[in-house]
């Protein structure tokens, strides 16, 4: 698949013939190959949505809502052609692929589509008019776990919003931002209110983070890249939203069903290969508990076979890239230096697959919860588990990383949202509580700022203004 940039509601030509390809790391084939772009081509994509922005701002909110509807319509339409390039690029087994990779995007579009009618555009304060505008011009820059999720967590609210967007998918997986691209057009979106910029962060990215004529950014990806991000937009005073990395913990207390909990812990530790910014590689549980709870573990984890991501008995394929897995790899052989337990995978390639960017599932217990693999984004399968002496003890543990994204409480209900309002963190599930759209997701700490989802992931892309009647 050989993608151009999307601007104007067309393909576009690069200003280079430079290229990126976009390998599969399942056997290292291309799968893709994209523009290098450059700060030409972001400069021709804003030009574009910065003469889209008053028509489409000036549209009904509604009509916006159904033009959204359809492009989430579409992706579920063409669920299939995007798995397969979901699993192409970045190594996502294709029942993942076919289910969660495709059904969040399509709920997300779903539930701004229906947000549209009910948010409150103006609301009268005393004397005052208070009105929700849109922002402007967002620059969109999504990474490569989720990717496509990812991006229509960006551009849903802001095309409801009324703003128009350049987006810089991931370079390591950007296939579904070019179907998606197609997708809109299908739906009616009108030219220019959605670009599409392929190219590398430092290039691209940097661009579209300095560019005067973009009013707002919103950044998912790493805590690193996000600090570069805010210092370089903080020239021109742009709003900038930020969703960065997370250390979850899960914390299991006396009195749970402890098979129910480890099978969910396991879950949120291992899906999509642990690249899940709002994943639970940290589990605490009571120290009296302690063994017992690694059996369980270990037990479960044998169900979390690794392989082709195409067969579809595979629960976790690849890792995004061969890079990323030494990264993984070299947190699992530090976990064993500084004294942790292997009780489970270790570092290497799981049997019969030396092969592509393929890791072993890992479980460490008896983890210090200050050492490396316990404080550091790992962002792989790999697990932790600590033993804490009380919950005060187990409240300090989770909330002593820099990050603050996400975390579980399994137990006794009325102790369990207790711990959980003492957790540092944008959002806490209780005893396997289910993800709700309209709620919002965001960091404390050094997982960023802002939220996506529901209001308060619209209200991130409008602009407040009070008109002072007499």
């Amino acid at each position: 698949m050989r993608l151009h940039h999307w601007i104007d509601g067309t393909p576009a030509a690069a200003a280079t013939d430079a290229t990126i390809d976009v390998v599969n790391p399942a056997n290292g084939e291309i799968a893709g190959v994209i523009p290098a772009g450059t700060e030409a081509d972001v400069d021709r994509a804003v030009a574009v949505a910065k003469a889209a922005f008053p028509a489409w701002s000036a549209t009904e909110p509604n009509h916006r809502a159904e033009i959204v509807q359809r492009i989430g319509n579409g992706l579920d339409a063409r669920r299939d052609q995007l798995a397969a390039a979901i699993t192409a690029e970045m190594g996502a087994p294709a029942a993942l692929a076919r289910t969660a990779h495709i059904d969040f995007p399509t709920a997300v579009a779903e539930s701004f589509a229906d947000l549209a009618a009910t948010f409150e555009w103006t609301k009268r304060i005393g004397n005052s008019q208070v009105v929700r505008e849109p922002i402007g011009v967002v620059g969109a820059i999504t990474p490569w776990n989720f990717p496509l999720q990812q991006v229509m967590s960006k551009i849903a609210p802001a095309l409801i919003a009324g703003d128009t967007v350049v987006l810089k998918p991931s370079e390591l997986a950007p296939l579904t931002a070019g179907i998606l691209a197609e997708i809109s057009k299908e739906a009616g979106l009108p030219p220019g209110v959605l670009n599409v910029v392929h190219g590398t962060g430092p290039v691209v990215g940097e661009a579209i983070s300095a560019h005067p004529d973009i009013d707002m950014i919103s950044f998912t990806g790493s805590t690193r890249a996000g600090k570069r991000i805010g210092a370089v937009a903080a020239q021109t005073v742009k709003r900038v939203a930020l969703e960065l990395g997370g250390k979850g913990a899960n914390v299991i207390l006396a009195g749970a069903d402890l098979s129910s909990a480890v099978e969910v812990a396991l879950g949120r530790a291992f899906v999509n290969g642990g690249q899940v910014c709002g994943s639970w590689p940290r589990l605490l549980v009571p120290a009296d508990r302690h063994d017992e709870i690694v059996e369980l573990a270990v037990e479960a984890a044998r169900k979390y076979t690794v392989g082709d991501p195409n067969d579809p008995t595979t629960v976790i394929g690849p890792l995004a890239t061969e890079a990323h897995r030494q990264k993984v790899d070299g947190y699992i052989r530090r976990g064993i230096e500084d004294g942790a337990t292997l009780v489970f995978g270790g570092p290497g390639h799981p049997d019969g697959l030396t092969h592509g960017a393929y890791a072993r599932p890992t479980i460490f217990a008896d983890v210090d919860p200050y050492s490396v693999v316990a404080q550091e984004e790992i962002f792989g399968p790999v697990l932790t588990i600590t033993r804490y002496a009380d919950e005060d003890e187990a409240v300090a543990i989770a909330n002593a990383t820099a990050y603050g994204l996400t975390g579980g409480v399994f137990g006794p209900a009325h102790r369990a949202l207790a711990v959980a309002s003492r957790m540092r963190a944008g959002q806490i599930d209780v005893n396997g509580g289910h993800w709700n759209a309209l709620a919002p997701f965001g960091g404390y700490k050094q997982s960023g700022n802002g939220r996506e989802f529901g209001a308060m992931g619209l209200e991130e892309f409008l602009e407040t203004k009070a008109i002072q009647l007499p």
